[in-house]
């Protein structure tokens, strides 16, 4: 698996004062994260299925830990992962549609969870 750094985009947004072991820690946990979105789209379970929905729920509290996004800012990091990025990039290094099939799921859980 290539490994998606979730602060290599945006790192200047916010002060990484955080141990090489705790970015190694962030890095393993999303990695994990995202092993598991790839997993259920392979075996076929749809954007809206209540376990990829539930993964969803996984990656917004894995964001927490660095920043709350409003449903508008949770989109937009969302369409980043289909755009012409670095984000859709290591996406599609995982598994070809893994950028789309995350982007389609976290729209649905935000639509829903974040007012």
């Amino acid at each position: 698996m290539r490994e998606l750094d979730p602060t290599a985009n945006h790192a200047d947004m916010y002060a990484n004062n955080y141990s090489k072991e705790q970015n190694q820690q962030f890095t393993a946990e999303f990695g994990a994260i995202t092993d598991r979105f790839k997993e259920a789209m392979l075996a076929g379970a749809s954007a809206t299925d209540p376990l990829v929905q539930d993964l969803v729920r996984q990656h917004y509290e894995f964001c927490l830990q660095f920043w709350k996004p409003t449903q508008a800012a949770y989109k937009s990091l969302a369409m980043s992962y289909i755009m012409p990025s670095p984000y859709r990039d290591a996406y599609e290094g995982v598994a070809p549609g893994l950028a789309k099939y995350h982007y389609d799921a976290i729209v649905t859980w935000a639509d829903q969870n974040l007012k």
